[in-house]
């Protein structure tokens, strides 16, 4: 294995007055990391500095990678070993990760604001006529760019907040007031997001999982709404395609967020016997193969990312879908359908969010079932008004429900193994028969029924 690099780290050999050990460390690693992996295994009560074979000293922040350092390369323990302290230990671990002033949640709290004032730009720049549009487009092209600008510790907020500015003046140009036309102009919007979410990516990776969710969900947007232009469907189609799909993504998402890459599981340097792997081992004492705590911390931490991104996108796209499938869908039937599928997937929603243990995740999801049922509400309400009997039956249904939910919640019932079973039999419930009611809500059972 000289000379190659095994699944893209570095195989790398270590010499000092304890032996001869081999290691396979990421291309990212610090000299730290790696000298703390010849202390454990050697013995060693504290910490060796190293050296290259030139007799350059390492610093402890340094990244093997961006020194030149390459598999198959010879490290050497320092004579005579000074030990760090604990201080410059922790000072070299925060410098290695990067995240020596990491932004703070006020930053978070400015993308809200910013994506949410790009949305209501590009409705006004839509409804503007004259210099006024042509403006506010060129200012909400020109926000979008700033924020591929890789400069700066708020450069992966700046990145997030592109592709919605990016979306936003793709819609103000796109714009038509004919209501069938809008789910496509949102597909639109939807792709110069992915577009600019790609660049942004591109540029700076230190937002990748947010601007992931960005790519895949305008792009899925986008093939939805270009699938049903083609095929010339009602716009109820739409948003009861992505009412379904956003209730099968609360359940997918959090399997694919905790998904570990290979290389921390399995001991790649004992995966094969080669002359590289045939040094000197120190005797009486066996190699271990241990994943750095770094590495777990940063594969949880991008987990949450991940999750925390799909939540605010199924929030989102759920405030959009549902009160426009309640709007569309004007058909007695397939009114029917469209109220059970807005009611069925809130329900979902509300369920699915029980086996979230990210806070701020759960509490999205519980605000995107709250609302499925809060415009489901007010659509019903015009429709018993004046029935004063089927008001108060309504209600007090809804009501007892309601308590119940909140009762078992408070107690922390839903994490009895009692409650999380019937929680779990409930959601698939949900799940079934929302995908039943998508095909009265689309239309289908209707077209079947009049043929």
């Amino acid at each position: 294995m000289a000379g190659g690099a095994v699944a893209g780290s570095l195989a790398l050999s270590v010499h000092g007055p304890a032996g001869v050990i081999d290691v396979v460390v990421p291309p990212g690693a610090a000299a730290i990391d790696v000298a703390r992996e010849y202390a454990a295994t050697c013995g060693l009560r504290e910490i060796p500095p190293l050296i290259t074979r030139s007799g350059r000293a390492l610093k402890a922040d340094e990244v093997l990678s961006d020194i030149g350092i390459a598999s198959g390369d010879l490290l050497a323990v320092a004579a005579p070993a000074e030990p760090m302290s604990r201080s410059a230990r922790r000072a070299a671990r925060s410098a290695s990760r990067g995240d020596t002033h990491p932004p703070g949640p006020l930053s978070a709290l400015a993308v809200t604001v910013a994506c949410a004032a790009a949305v209501v730009a590009g409705w006004l720049a839509a409804h503007a006529d004259g210099a006024r549009h042509e403006v506010s487009v060129a200012a909400l092209a020109v926000a979008a760019l700033s924020g591929l600008v890789p400069t700066g510790r708020l450069a992966p907020r700046r990145a997030v907040t592109a592709p919605a500015f990016a979306g936003a003046a793709a819609f103000a140009v796109a714009w038509d007031p004919t209501p069938e036309r809008l789910p496509t102009i949102l597909g639109v919007a939807g792709l110069f997001a992915a577009v600019v979410a790609a660049a942004a990516r591109a540029v700076d990776r230190r937002a990748e999982e947010a601007l992931r969710v960005w790519i895949i969900v305008g792009v899925a947007f986008f093939g939805v709404t270009f699938l049903a232009a083609l095929a010339d469907v009602a716009a109820s189609v739409v948003w009861a395609v992505v009412l379904v799909v956003l209730m099968l993504a609360a359940r997918i998402v959090p399997a694919y967020a905790i998904d570990v890459p290979d290389t921390q599981l399995l001991a790649l340097d004992r995966l094969a016997v080669s002359a590289w792997s045939a040094h000197e081992q120190p005797r009486g004492k066996r190699s271990r193969t241990m994943v750095p705590v770094e590495a777990v911390a940063a594969v949880a931490a991008s987990g949450a990312r991940t999750l925390l991104a799909a939540s605010v996108a199924v929030l989102a796209l759920t405030a959009l879908a549902a009160p426009l499938l309640l709007a569309t869908a004007t058909v007695p039937i397939d009114r029917t359908g469209a109220r059970a599928l807005v009611f069925l997937v809130g329900a979902a929603l509300l369920l699915a969010a029980r086996s979230y243990r990210y806070a701020v995740p759960r509490r999205l999801l519980r605000i995107a079932g709250l609302l499925c049922w809060g415009v489901l509400v007010l659509a019903v309400i015009d429709d018993v008004r004046g029935r004063t009997v089927v008001a108060l039956v309504v209600g007090a249904v809804a009501l007892a429900a309601a308590l119940v939910v909140a009762a078992v919640a408070t107690g922390r019932g839903w994490r009895s193994v009692k409650w999380s079973r019937r929680a779990e039999i409930a959601e698939g419930i949900a799940g079934s028969f929302a995908i039943a009611a998508c095909v009265v809500a689309t239309g289908v059972f209707r077209v079947l029924w009049e043929t």
